[in-house]
């Protein structure tokens, strides 16, 4: 078993507190380690032999930095030039697995996912090995609790109790009321994104639908014949200079056949923005979620979530109100709104403020 961590995202719905070379999954949300950290060590358990992180040029440092005291696997950073989507931090690693280990499985993470049942997890992830192993491709589909429009979703053949089923489709963010329909079959998941095959079976997928992302990753050669990438980077950057951006759902999914999900519920979130801390984190007795924060005070308020950059927090006659207080900027933003934090992202750099990127 490798694991591969997706580590390249920007994170621009946690900003200010997110920046670019700094991104949700290389912050302390929770408090104590990063989100990547929490991945990486979630992940050791299962003994794996290989841990690999793709991310980008920018944050290859942070990244090496936050994993230098993992010790009980190998752990190597690869540093794509430029953020070219899934199929190509996917198709990369799985070529370097392949070349390496041609009966490798890897599992195929995100960095910034919460997971609470970390061993219901890892139970999930070894069935994912099973299934991998005679050639299917599996994603992990996390049974909704409720009717979630943010999310795509996987239509299953059939209810397989936590057992690998065949998938019907793939469907894009729904509507609510049609949101509401799937969660009455019992046949629909959420898409986590997570995914476990088998290297080569992944190639051969993307060589029968991704064929122009299949030639450029075959460019890539390999002089040693132990574990050894540092000959890589300028080899990597070859490629991604000539490759176009793509998921690896619109890419392979939504076409391949022998693709199985695995229903999962071990209490996860995507941590999509900071409207969704309060599923994940207790409130307090006020019914306010602090984050670095020396406490609260609140006086005819309820709801509302504060990072507080190491200060006491007073709430007066506010609901539903998210702040985040930052050395150089201030975030005021109503909870239902939090899917726009992105625009202020897109506003300061339309403006020429980099200094807050």
């Amino acid at each position: 078993m490798y694991i591969v961590i997706l580590a390249g995202g920007s994170g621009t719905r946690f900003w200010p507190l997110s920046r670019k070379s700094t991104p949700k999954q290389l912050m302390s949300v929770f408090g104590g380690k990063s989100m990547l950290q929490r991945t990486v060590e979630r992940v050791l358990p299962l003994q794996p032999k290989r841990v690999m992180i793709v991310t980008n040029a920018l944050q290859a440092a942070e990244t090496r930095r936050q994993v230098a005291y993992i010790d009980d696997v190998p752990v190597d950073v690869i540093e794509e030039p430029v953020g070219r989507n899934t199929a190509p931090a996917i198709g990369l690693a799985a070529s370097i697995i392949a070349r390496f280990d041609a009966d490798g499985v890897m599992v195929v993470l995100p960095a910034d996912h919460y997971i609470l049942d970390e061993e219901r997890f890892r139970d999930t992830i070894v069935k994912g090995c099973e299934a991998a192993a005679s050639g299917k491709l599996v994603t992990l589909g996390i049974t909704p609790t409720r009717p979630e429009t943010g999310y795509g979703y996987i239509e299953a053949e059939a209810d397989g109790n936590g057992a690998p089923v065949a998938v019907r489709r793939f469907v894009e963010k729904p509507p609510l009321e049609r949101a509401m329909e799937f969660l009455a079959t019992g046949r629909f998941y959420w898409n986590s994104g997570m995914f476990v095959w088998g290297a080569c079976a992944i190639l051969d997928q993307i060589g029968a639908f991704m064929p122009e992302l299949s030639a450029a990753l075959a460019k890539l050669t390999f002089e040693q014949e132990v574990w050894e990438l540092s000959d890589l980077r300028p080899q990597i950057a070859e490629v991604y200079a000539g490759i176009k951006g793509e998921s690896i759902d619109f890419g392979v999914m939504e076409k391949a056949q022998d693709v199985q999900v695995i229903a999962a519920s071990f209490g996860w979130s995507d941590v999509g923005s900071w409207s969704a801390l309060p599923e994940v984190m207790m409130a307090d007795e006020d019914g306010h979620v602090l984050i670095d924060a020396k406490g609260s005070v609140s006086i005819g308020s309820d709801g509302c979530l504060a990072y507080g950059g190491g200060k006491l927090v007073a709430f007066v006659g506010v609901k539903d109100l998210i702040v985040v207080d930052t050395p150089d900027a201030l975030l005021v933003c109503d909870k239902s709104a939090a899917q726009d934090v992105k625009k202020v992202v897109e506003e300061l750099e339309r403006r020429g403020k980099f200094d807050y990127l």
